[in-house]
């Protein structure tokens, strides 16, 4: 069976008919962009005092389609910062790890309705309509390439090494603490949106049964980067068992480990998406107009068990001979055996040791594990505040998720006590409960963005509607000269056009 990249070279442009047909998309989208109306002017008024009207905090692929999304729509003195150094911005070259994307191939993405800056349009424009076509996904890279290329087309600019410290209430907006290259700055401004990816919600959940008998060196979270070349031929223990597990476990593999042995403690492995109930257009857009009582009952059938492996990254790891899946793998207990980690289920030694260990176990919605909502998070309105669940559907997780506006803004827990928190808008993996799926991935952008950005403008408008309301009826400039007319007036007593008995009206 040929592989996707082997496929996509048999389909390839060559370099001639690469460099025209990229010239020609450029042209397209730069005709596109124009007949768009990408840049219209600036309407929010601006304040003393405020740097920015909206910041956006994360440069993946969430934050720079909101900053394109925000210049569509006119709110025009945004900044869009990342604390990763350029290059590093989002997953997809640094802590992702499948080939290809999960999600199909044809769902609308950033481009948010212009088709030319589209995945689909950029792809066939350098590798050709067959190779497409080929594809049964994105490849990843490709992926992290077009992301690239969509910044520079949509000139969305993010400023790197910039980390959102904290945040504090001031008489016109929020007072953002930060850190630039390592030295503090403050700015100020109206909205915040934070777009921080799955930790972004909280952390990454490492379970405690490593983090107490582990030192650091010898285990980490999928969320984190791995340098897996120094365990080539060396043995490697994954704990969890959905995707990020088996992609973890594949690069290991694919780096010359000399056994990868992966650990579900269900007694098989869930076969099912139950997320994919929710990606249908009226539920990922309507979703948030269900009562609570609703919403809940979904998420708390939805979420009772983490989503299972994609069939690609099983068929990835089932190659190889040392790859062993173990299931019932019950109260794990670790140790250290000299220089190697020494492992036990429900109480039986398993027989070998392990070099290395990695926790493919998930994220923890906590916003108290967020440094930068540090002060804030007893003021915000969790699910637990708002909802008693009916017997049998309690689930500590989901009631830990904050209880959101529809346009994605934390709310008080008190009326009245934090009216800044409707400032701060959460477009995070956090946000699902709230508003319906991870706002975040590629099948929440195409109503997430948009419901977003109409409820900053709404906010925007109604702050400023004094300064809206006479900008509207202040006294109009003439847009026609009365010289373009003047000299054609009817004069009452002027001299008829024609004259005699021939003359007649009409």
């Amino acid at each position: 069976m040929r592989s996707e990249p082997d496929i996509r070279a048999q389909n390839n442009l060559s370099a001639t008919e690469r460099a025209a047909s990229i010239a020609r998309h450029d042209d397209a989208v730069a005709r596109a962009l124009r007949l768009h109306g990408v840049r219209p002017d600036n309407w929010v008024p601006s304040r003393s005092g405020i740097d920015h009207d909206v910041v956006v905090v994360g440069g993946g692929q969430s934050g720079a389609a909101i900053a394109f999304a925000l210049r569509r729509a006119g709110i025009a003195r945004g900044s869009v910062i990342d604390a990763a150094e350029e290059g590093q911005e989002g997953v997809w070259l640094t802590t992702a790890r499948m080939n290809s994307l999960r999600s199909p191939k044809l769902l609308p993405g950033p481009e948010l309705g212009i088709a030319e800056l589209g995945f689909q349009a950029w792809y066939d424009a350098r590798h050709g309509e067959a190779a497409f076509a080929s594809l049964a996904f994105i490849p990843r890279l490709d992926w992290a390439a077009y992301l690239k290329w969509y910044r520079s087309a949509t000139g969305v600019s993010i400023r790197f090494q910039t980390r959102l410290e904290g945040i504090d209430p001031v008489e016109s907006g929020l007072r953002l603490r930060l850190s630039v290259g390592g030295h503090p700055v403050e700015e100020t401004c109206r909205k915040l949106i934070l777009a921080t990816g799955f930790a972004g919600s909280g952390s990454a959940n490492t379970p405690a049964f490593i983090r107490s008998a582990l030192p650091a060196h010898l285990y980490a979270h999928a969320e984190e980067p791995i340098d897996f070349q120094p365990l080539r031929g060396r043995r490697v223990a994954i704990f969890g068992a959905a995707s990020a597990a088996f992609d973890a476990a594949a690069v290991a593999l694919e780096s010359g480990a000399a056994g990868v042995h992966l650990f579900c403690r269900h007694d098989d492995i869930e076969r099912y998406s139950l997320m994919r109930m929710l990606y249908y257009p009226g539920s990922v857009e309507h979703f948030r107009e269900l009562p609570d009582r609703e919403r809940w009952r979904i998420m708390s059938v939805l979420c009772r068990r983490a989503q299972g492996p994609v069939p690609d990254t099983v068929r990835r790891v089932r190659k190889f001979e040392n790859f062993h899946l173990h299931l019932g793998a019950r109260d794990p207990a670790l140790s250290l055996d000299g220089d190697a980690i020494r492992l036990k289920l429900a109480g039986r030694d398993i027989g070998f040791r392990f070099a290395f260990v990695v926790a493919g176990t998930g994220y923890s919605v906590d916003l108290k594990a967020r440094p930068e909502l540090a002060g804030h998070v007893e003021r915000i309105a969790l699910w637990r505040d708002r909802y008693r669940p009916e017997p049998g559907e309690e689930n500590a997780e989901l009631a830990r998720h904050p209880y959101l506006s529809p346009g994605f803004a934390f709310t008080e827990k008190e009326p009245g006590t934090a009216p800044f928190l409707r400032d701060i808008h959460f477009f995070s993996a956090g946000a699902m409960l709230s508003n319906g799926r991870n706002p975040g991935e590629v099948s929440g952008m195409r109503h997430g963005i948009p419901q977003l950005v109409s409820a900053i403008g709404r906010a925007l408008f109604l702050e400023d509607a004094d300064a809206h309301v006479a900008r509207i009826l202040a006294p109009p400039q003439p847009i026609l000269d009365d010289a373009e007319y003047k000299d054609r007036i009817w004069q009452e007593h002027a001299q008829p056009e024609f004259a005699g008995a021939d003359a007649v009206d009409g």
